[in-house]
């Protein structure tokens, strides 16, 4: 016993789906297609398709296509394999069959741009009516036959005499949907078709403009190697509207892979969508092509050929498979082919490119070996130093310190230079991680994060006696800040310039934000956060026992006065190292500020009336 009967029922009745045209060119012109001017894709897709079929039985053939636009109607005139009567009935009459599988062109299959057979659905998105007369190369003596339809969903069939056409070949009439005139104006039709077809292999023409342009400018022949960049440069500004820094030539002959990479002459965001451009065996497919680079490789925009990817269905994006991760990596070879270039035999151009880009190429060299080794005399890193290559900065310091924060190297920068430690700035994207990788390519380099305890360890002490004599002023300061969360040392340390400096850590940072939300919160979840106190040092305010207004202030013999002066040399350190500065630091700086203001203008009068 089967599962299509029981003993108890008949046979199962075969039925054929009904499709609702006009939910169809809906589904088409609003989820499928991005846009109404592929419909000018498909056109072109079906004439080109048709002419490859036809050179497959009569390799000379005519490969001509024409397009003619006038008052909200499109002419399309190719002379490819044309379609007899049954060919009409049952290619486009029945959604979904593509005369791509037909026996005897199966062989030439892999010739063809559209796999899909939607075809000529995909006018109804700007077209109300759509004829077709076509005759075919095949059946020789049959009649000229012609296939009109609505958008509604009605068609009719019907054969023409042989005057209606003599020659083998398709006429595609369109006449446009209401709103939609504008996509069949001839300066529209003849800007979609360059867009589309200029690497098309035939010759393609809006009235009498031509649209095809090859060979491909990376396929042609130029007198030299500078006529060669000047060439491409302006097919670069023509198709993406800037002058390359350089450009990139992306060849994978076993991939069916040509084309060429543009370098951008601005830096740009990694986040910025690619815009790659990939013609399908000619073809545009698509100019958003995002996943054809590595994400390293946001530096370059590319245009390239292919006949080895795989389209989506809608044609406007590539199929996310092995064949496409494949070729990814491979082009993402080049370029690195062409970095490492750059590095051994043109420098000038290397350096050139680096000041804008990079940020790309630090992306790369975090995860290649190789390339990080390659690059270690030309990345630019922020140093106290200066701008120097890790590999500069390395020979300079036996130990390279970093930090992984903007914020904490312009703490101690001013500083560290002073006491002579080299301290790298990792707080830009990537740069903390090449300088930890940097032992792997450089064996013997020593690398250490750089915390508050390091940078307070290379400061001079100051001599026990002068520090007890400052035992006073000391307690006012410490008493004064711990509020803040902040403790203070008395150290010597150049520059003079500097009369005291703000240290904290991530630990630091961090205890101090729990004890700020253990503040603010209720009962249970004080008593969690209050669970998680750690024993980690607080932020300190290193006071320069060599700056001349640390000593003036620590003679000051008002309480008061000293409590305001140490709160703005911990509101000047703050905005010294350009931290982020909390409610409790900005109200801080507001009456410190008041009180000197006040005091500085009641003459013999302190901020609470006394005397001074």
């Amino acid at each position: 016993m089967t599962a299509e009967t029981t003993p108890h029922s008949t046979p199962a009745t075969p039925h054929t789906f009904q499709v609702d045209l006009r939910g169809l060119v809906d589904l088409l012109s609003h989820h499928l297609y991005s846009s109404p001017r592929v419909y000018l894709r498909e056109l072109l897709q079906n004439a080109v398709d048709a002419i490859t079929a036809r050179r497959a039985v009569e390799p000379d053939a005519p490969a001509r296509v024409r397009l003619y636009a006038e008052e909200g109607r499109l002419r399309v005139e190719d002379s490819g394999i044309g379609l007899t009567e049954s060919d009409v009935h049952s290619l486009l009459a029945t959604i979904g069959r593509s005369s791509k599988r037909d026996g005897d062109l199966e062989s030439a299959r892999a010739e063809f741009l559209g796999q899909f057979g939607i075809g000529l659905l995909a006018c109804f998105v700007v077209a109300a009516e759509i004829r077709v007369v076509s005759r075919s190369a095949r059946a020789q003596g049959a009649p000229p036959v012609e296939w009109a339809a609505r958008d509604d969903g009605s068609y009719t069939v019907r054969t023409l005499p042989d005057s209606a056409r003599e020659e083998p070949g398709t006429t595609v009439y369109l006449t446009a949907r209401p709103g939609s005139g504008e996509w069949l104006t001839e300066d529209r039709v003849l800007a979609l078709a360059r867009d589309f077809g200029s690497l098309l292999p035939y010759d393609v023409r809006v009235g009498e403009e031509a649209v095809t342009g090859l060979p491909a400018p990376w396929d042609r022949s130029y007198p030299s190697p500078a006529a060669r960049r000047v060439a491409l440069a302006g097919h670069c500004h023509e198709l993406f509207g800037f002058t390359p820094l350089d450009s990139i030539e992306l060849e994978l002959p076993l991939a069916g892979v040509r084309g060429v990479a543009y370098v951008l002459p601005s830096a740009v965001s990694p986040a910025q969508r690619a815009g790659h451009r990939v013609h399908l065996k000619g073809m545009l497919l698509t100019d958003r092509a995002d996943e054809l680079l590595p994400d390293w490789a946001f530096f370059v925009r590319c245009v390239l050929d292919t006949d080895s990817l795989r389209p989506t269905a809608s044609r406007e994006s590539l199929y996310a498979d092995e064949a496409l991760a494949g070729v990814r990596d491979a082009l993402g070879g080049r370029i690195r082919d062409w970095l490492t270039g750059l590095a051994a035999g043109d420098p000038e151009r290397l350096a050139r490119f680096l000041s804008v880009h990079h940020l790309g190429v630090k992306s790369l060299a975090r995860h290649d070996g190789d390339m990080l080794r390659t690059m270690l005399p030309w990345l630019p890193f922020e140093t106290t130093d200066g701008r120097l290559s890790l590999e500069e900065f390395a020979q300079r310091h036996p130990v390279v310190h970093f930090t992984r924060t903007v914020e904490e190297y312009r703490q101690v920068a001013p500083i560290a230079s002073a006491q002579g430690i080299g301290v790298v700035n990792g707080g830009y994207t990537y740069d903390s991680e090449l300088v930890e990788a940097l032992p792997s390519v450089r064996p013997g380099t020593a690398v250490a994060e750089l915390d508050a305890d390091t940078v307070t360890a290379h400061l001079d002490m100051v001599d026990p006696a002068q520090e007890l004599a400052l035992a006073s002023f000391l307690s006012v300061a410490r008493a004064t800040l711990d509020p803040l969360g902040c403790d203070v040392s008395l150290r010597s340390f150049h520059p003079l310039t500097v009369p005291a400096l703000h240290l904290d850590d991530r630990a630091a940072r961090h205890e101090q934000a729990r004890a700020e939300a253990e503040e603010e919160a209720d009962d249970l979840w004080a008593g969690i956060l209050g669970s998680l106190r750690g024993s980690a040092p607080r932020a300190r305010l290193v006071l320069n026992h060599l700056s001349p207004l640390i000593r003036r202030i620590s003679t000051l013999d008002d309480p008061e006065l000293t409590g305001t002066a140490v709160e703005s040399l911990y509101g000047q350190a703050l905005l010294m190292a350009q931290r982020p500065l909390r409610p409790a630091d900005s109200a801080l700086l507001n009456r410190a500020f008041v009180g000197l203001l006040e005091w500085a203008t009641h003459g013999e009068t302190d901020p609470k009336g006394g005397g001074r």
